[in-house]
C-alpha cells in the first residue's frame, strides 16, 4: 500500500504517464505539439455549427398586414430563414422554442452518450462515428421537407457536435503534459468564440439559411482525415492495459519525438513488453457511485456548470434585443474577455481560486442586478412610468456574462483534471451536459415569454452562492499530474492532515480542575468522585 491507502498498481512505470511514460518518449515533444496543433482547427468549425441557432431561427413578433401574412422579421444577414420559411409566429409561435431544444437536448445526449462509449470504446471510434454522422446531417438539415425532419436532423446533428467536442477535449487533455494543459484548452476556447464571431458575416454571405447551413457542414468533412489522423489517446490504452496497442504507439511517439529506444533507461519500454498478456479492462462512469469523494466533487462541478450557463442565458437576456450584428459582435468580444481574464485568473491564482473568484463576481452582480430590477418595478409602481435601458443594469449583465462564461469553462477543465483516465470521457460528459442544460434556459424563457424570469433568476443566483461552499472542498490541480485510475483520484482527492495536526488531535489534553468543574463532580455527600 502507499501513503494514502492507495494500491500499488501492478505496473508501476506504465501507470504513471505523465511522470514516467511521457518523460521517456521525450515530453512535450514534436508529436505532442503537431496533434495538439491539429486539435484546435476543429474548435473554430464546432463552435460555428453549435451557434447557428441565433440565425436560423430568430424572429420577432407577430406582424400581420396586407403584405405580410403572419411572418416574422429581424434576420441579419439571412433574408429567409426557418421561421419565415414555415412561418413560426403568432400562433406556431411554440414550436419555434421546441426546434431551439432539439439542438440542445441532441448535445445533452451527445455528451452523456458520447462519454460513456468513449470510456469503454476509446476515443477515436466516438470521433469517427460522430463526424460521418454530423457531415450527413448537417447538410440533409438544409433539405428539410418538414418541422419534424427539421427537428430530428438538428437532434442529431446536436448530438454529434458534442461527440466530436468532447472527444477532442479529451484527446487535447491527454496529450498535454501538467504544464501545457491549460494552455492548449485556453486556445481552442479563444478559437471557438472566433467561429462565433465569424458567424453574422457568413450569414450577410449566404443570404438563404439553405446555403447558409451547407456552408456550415460542409467543412465538417475535413474532420474526417483528422479522425483517421489522430492516434487513439495514450493514457486510455495504458490505463485500461491495452499494451499490445499502446506499444506500436509509444515507439512511433518516441521515434518521432527522436528518443533513442535502445537504451530504455528509465525502464518503461522493459515494463511494456512484460506487460503485453495483460487483458484490457473498461470502465464505466457509474462506478463513481461506490466511490467516497469523486462522485461529491463532480457533482459540485456539475452544478456549477449548470448554474453558470444558466446565468449567462439570464444575463444575456436582458441585453438581448435580437439578432443584432452590433450586440452579437459585443457579446462575443465578452467572451473573448472572458478567455484572457480566465488564463489571467488561473495563472495568478490557480484553478481553484479562480473558479472561486469567478463565481463570487457572478453571484454579486446577479445580487445586485436583482436588487435593481426591484428597485425599478416600484419606481414604475409608484410613477406609473417604465424605465428603459438602464446602463447599470446592461454593465452588471456584461460583468456577469464574462464571470458566468468562465465558471462553465473552468468547471469542465477541474473536472477533467480530477477525474481519472479510465472514466474522464463520462465524468466531463456529465459536466458538458449540466452546461448545456442551463443554456436551455433561453427557450425556455422565451416560451414562457419572460414569465417567472425572476423566480429563475433568485433560484439561479442561490444555487451560486451554495457553490461557493462547495468550491473550496474541491482539489487545487496545478502542476499535477492526471489521475489514471479510479483508487488514484479518489486517493488524490483525500487530504490527510499533516503530520503534527495528526498528533495534535491523536493527544489527549490534560483537563485541570475548576471551582465549576469540582462543583459538578461532587456528590450529595459532599465527597469528590473521580
Amino acid at each position: 500500500m502507499e501513503d494514502g491507502g492507495v494500491e500499488t498498481p501492478a505496473w508501476p512505470q506504465l501507470s504513471r504517464v505523465d511522470g514516467a511514460v511521457l518523460p521517456a518518449l521525450g515530453g512535450f515533444g514534436r508529436y505532442q505539439k503537431r496533434l495538439v496543433l491539429l486539435s484546435w482547427l476543429p474548435a473554430l468549425l464546432l463552435s460555428c455549427g453549435a451557434n447557428s441557432d441565433p440565425f436560423l431561427l430568430e424572429g420577432r413578433a407577430c406582424v400581420w398586414n396586407r403584405t405580410e401574412n403572419g411572418t416574422g422579421g429581424g434576420r441579419p444577414g439571412l433574408a429567409e430563414n426557418v421561421v419565415t420559411e414555415w412561418r413560426l409566429v403568432c400562433e406556431d409561435a411554440w414550436r419555434l422554442q421546441l426546434l431551439r431544444v432539439a439542438l440542445l437536448f441532441g448535445s445533452t445526449v451527445g455528451y452523456l452518450l458520447g462519454g460513456v462509449l468513449a470510456d469503454w470504446l476509446g476515443r477515436k471510434p466516438v470521433m469517427l462515428v460522430c463526424v460521418v454522422s454530423v457531415c450527413v446531417c448537417g447538410v440533409g438539415v438544409a433539405f428539410s421537407s418538414s418541422l419534424l425532419m427539421f427537428a430530428c436532423l438538428r437532434f442529431v446533428q446536436g448530438l454529434s457536435l458534442a461527440g466530436i467536442g468532447l472527444t477532442l477535449y479529451l484527446l487535447r487533455m491527454e496529450l498535454c503534459l501538467p504544464a501545457w494543459r491549460f494552455s492548449a484548452m485556453l486556445v481552442s476556447s479563444v478559437l471557438a468564440v472566433g467561429g462565433q464571431l465569424l458567424m453574422p458575416g457568413l450569414a450577410t454571405l449566404c443570404a438563404d439559411w439553405h446555403l447558409f447551413q451547407i456552408l456550415l457542414s460542409s467543412p465538417l468533412v475535413l474532420l474526417l482525415f483528422y479522425a483517421c489522423l489522430f492516434p487513439e489517446s495514450l493514457r486510455w490504452l495504458l490505463a485500461t492495459r491495452r499494451f499490445h496497442r499502446a506499444k506500436g504507439q509509444m515507439y512511433a511517439i518516441a521515434q518521432s519525438n527522436r528518443v533513442d529506444t535502445e537504451t530504455d533507461q528509465s525502464g518503461v519500454l522493459s515494463e511494456l513488453e512484460r506487460a503485453q498478456q495483460e487483458t484490457p479492462r473498461s470502465s464505466c462512469v457509474l462506478q463513481i457511485i461506490r466511490t467516497r469523494n469523486l462522485w461529491k466533487s463532480v457533482l459540485v462541478l456539475c452544478v456549477n456548470a449548470l448554474a453558470g450557463c444558466g446565468m449567462e442565458e439570464c444575463f444575456v437576456r436582458v441585453v438581448w434585443g435580437g439578432v443584432l450584428p452590433s450586440k452579437y459582435l459585443a457579446l462575443g468580444g465578452v467572451a473573448l474577455a472572458a478567455c484572457v481574464a480566465m488564463g489571467g485568473a488561473v495563472c495568478l491564482l490557480g484553478r481553484r481560486a479562480g473558479l472561486l473568484c469567478f463565481m463570487i463576481v457572478t453571484a454579486l452582480c446577479s445580487l445586485l442586478q436583482l436588487g435593481l430590477f426591484n428597485l425599478i418595478g416600484k419606481y414604475a409602481l409608484r410613477h406609473g412610468t417604465v424605465l428603459r435601458d438602464n446602463h447599470v443594469s446592461v454593465v452588471f449583465s456584461g460583468i456577469g456574462i464574462l464571470t458566468s462564461h468562465a465558471v462553465s469553462s473552468l468547471s469542465v477543465f477541474t473536472c477533467a483534471e480530477i477525474s481519472p483516465t479510465v472514466i474522464r470521457g463520462g465524468s466531463v460528459g456529465l459536466v458538458m451536459a449540466s452546461a448545456t442544460l442551463g443554456a436551455c434556459v433561453s427557450p425556455l424563457l422565451d416560451h414562457q415569454e419572460l414569465r417567472g424570469f425572476f423566480l429563475l433568476r433568485v433560484i439561479l443566483t442561490c444555487t451560486c452562492l451554495l457553490s461557493l461552499i462547495c468550491i473550496p472542498l474541491l482539489r487545487e490541480t496545478t502542476g499535477q499530474p492526471l489521475p489514471e485510475s479510479i483508487a488514484e483520484a479518489e486517493g488524490l482527492l483525500r487530504r490527510p492532515l499533516p503530520s503534527g495536526e495528526q498528533h495534535c488531535l491523536l493527544q489527549r489534553p490534560e483537563v485541570t480542575d475548576t471551582p465549576l468543574r469540582q462543583l459538578t463532580t461532587d456528590t450529595p455527600n459532599g465527597v469528590r468522585t473521580s
